[in-house]
């Protein structure tokens, strides 16, 4: 409890009461603080905010939304921040790497700060694709009274009297490439595909996770679909400061929010909106966090019996600004608990139950977005689990918005993602071919690049449902087509993908969840035993601590200490 009796101060209490912390309150008061600030419970605010992406770009605002909030509910608000890397931005070079390392990252530096200060409880402040799995890492791994705020979307672009996104672009650089769209015409639609602040607009991998997360019940329910520039995104994280207050006097910790059941409406939630197979792998790491047994299989388990709704982009006409509209999350959770498929009694951070949550949810007359029940647009849902010879531990499809379900086709193999980008750009990838690109998963890349770039092109190229892909790194929310991701094994951990030969009969079959090379277990094992994956890039920093310690991407590409 605070000194004068009122709100709990569990943890800053120890940092700033009594004659022996005098120097602690002296630090506070130099900088702005007094002694009715530090009566009061610290709430941390961690941002990751950062100026060199859209997603994150409006955070420093949301903030101080949010520390109104927190002020007006009585508590005192510190903010800090972390690091935020752009797949966007980074995609197609080197830079992709760090990427995913960042959510690391961004779980170590968030959990060092809150235990550092002893926060009483935190708001954490989240965008772009990796800032919001991290951030959940770290509330899971602290298991303080916390509350998740996703910064919301950015709207469409208008391009041709038609709304882009981002995927567009991408689209076009490969149609570009084909020399079937002219330099004025790609930069016309690049000058307006990405109009303002916010996380790209379709059911990429950002919005996905906020959607997953808000059905998780660790974000308030309505919070993250409002577009990062509504007015209402104000009003929005005000609430959430002012709910962190209640949490913390409720004690109402991660610990009793992520739970197995919890974690399985979230899965749900991906499968029925057409979500980003990096949900596989963000869930999967959240729930190492938790101690949960959570295995790759559950999700295909989960899928099969989820019917796909959400008709979102990539596969599908509409947005998340289209999704608020329509009814926001709310209307996802009120399908599921429909359809039976969501665990009603989980409890959210709003101290409601996820089915009293679903039972208010309020569906907008004549939307389109979200389909009734009855009327899905698959029986089933988004992602897909295959095994196999070439992935004896599993690897991730997604086929929302997506018809074809089997391939078979020679294999044309490359090292790296930027020589298989070459080469779809010099049109040295054929209609049938089986790309494969290996070396870019968790440990070799390191960090499992996202093959957005490739997958892009290809489809501009007009190859999209001529040719299948598999690699051991990762696919975009936006990428679309009949492509394989997560292989596990990867090449550098002995996986059969390094066994793979130009030309070698490769067959991905989603409804038989196989993919297999027509090679027996003997010449696997002889060619991987020869194998000679490229020299690392890197023999020392993060990258390489990184690649020495992650897991397999079928266990959420994880660090663990050695």
């Amino acid at each position: 409890m605070s000194r004068d009796g009122g709100a709990p101060r569990p943890r800053s209490s120890v940092v700033f009461d009594g004659p022996d912390r005098a120097h602690a309150r002296a630090y506070m008061k130099g900088i702005g603080f007094d002694d009715a600030d530090l009566r009061k419970p610290i709430i941390g605010i961690a941002n990751t905010w950062i100026e060199a992406m859209p997603c994150n770009f409006h955070l420093r605002a949301v903030a101080e939304y949010v520390k109104e909030g927190v002020r007006a509910a009585g508590g005192t608000p510190m903010e800090f921040n972390t690091i935020a890397v752009s797949d966007g931005v980074t995609m197609g070079t080197q830079g992709m790497k760090a990427s995913l390392v960042s959510r690391e990252v961004i779980a170590d530096s968030i959990e060092l700060a809150v235990r550092g200060y002893q926060f009483d409880a935190v708001v954490a402040l989240c965008a772009c694709d990796k800032t919001i799995p991290g951030s959940v890492m770290a509330l899971a791994r602290l298991d303080v009274p916390a509350v998740l705020l996703y910064g919301g979307s950015i709207l469409p672009g208008r391009y041709k009297d038609r709304d882009v996104t981002i995927q567009d672009v991408f689209e076009a650089i490969g149609a570009h490439a084909k020399g079937e769209m002219s330099d004025e015409e790609l930069k016309a639609l690049e000058d307006v595909a990405s109009p303002g602040p916010g996380a790209c607009g379709g059911q990429f991998t950002a919005n996905t996770m906020a959607c997953a997360y808000e059905v998780m019940g660790i974000a308030p329910m309505g919070s993250g679909m409002v577009p990062a520039v509504a007015d209402e995104r104000k009003a929005v994280s005000e609430r959430a400061g002012e709910l962190v207050l209640n949490v913390l006097e409720q004690d109402l910790r991660p610990s009793q929010i992520i739970t197995r059941e919890s974690i399985e409406n979230a899965i749900a939630t991906v499968a029925m909106s057409g979500g980003s197979t990096n949900g596989v792998l963000h869930l999967l790491a959240l729930a190492r966090e938790c101690g949960i047994g959570l295995t790759i299989d559950d999700f295909d388990h989960i899928s099969e019996r989820t019917p796909l709704l959400g008709d979102l982009k990539p596969g599908g006409r509409f947005v998340a600004r289209d999704l608020n509209e329509a009814g926001g999350v709310g209307l996802l959770a009120k399908r599921l608990s429909d359809a039976g498929l969501l665990h009603r009694d989980a409890i959210t951070v709003t101290g409601r139950t996820i089915g009293e949550e679903a039972d208010d949810a309020d569906e907008a007359e004549g939307q389109q977005v979200v389909r009734a029940l009855d009327d899905p647009i698959k029986e089933t849902g988004g992602l897909v689990i295959l095994h196999g010879n070439l992935a004896p531990e599993g690897c991730v499809v997604k086929v929302a918005g997506y018809e074809r379900l089997q391939h078979t086709g020679p294999a044309r193999v490359f090292e790296s993602e930027e020589d298989c980008f070459g080469a779809v750009k010099k049109g040295g990838v054929n209609a049938g071919d089986v790309v494969v690109i290996r070396n870019e998963g968790p440990s070799g890349g390191p960090g499992m690049r996202e093959m957005l770039q490739v997958t892009a092109a290809l489809v501009g190229e007009g190859l999209g449902d001529k040719v299948a892909l598999l690699t051991d790194g990762r696919f975009s929310g936006a990428t679309r087509g009949l492509m394989a991701g997560h292989v596990a094994p990867e090449a550098v951990r002995g996986g059969p993908i390094g066994a793979i030969r130009d030309g070698d009969r490769i067959t991905l079959d989603v409804e038989a969840r196989r993919l297999d090379v027509d090679l027996s277990d003997e010449e696997i094992a002889d060619r991987v035993a020869v194998y000679q994956p490229p020299k690392p890039l890197y023999d020392s920093g993060v990258m390489a601590k990184y690649a020495a310690s992650v897991s397999s991407a079928a266990d959420g590409a994880v660090t663990r200490p050695a």
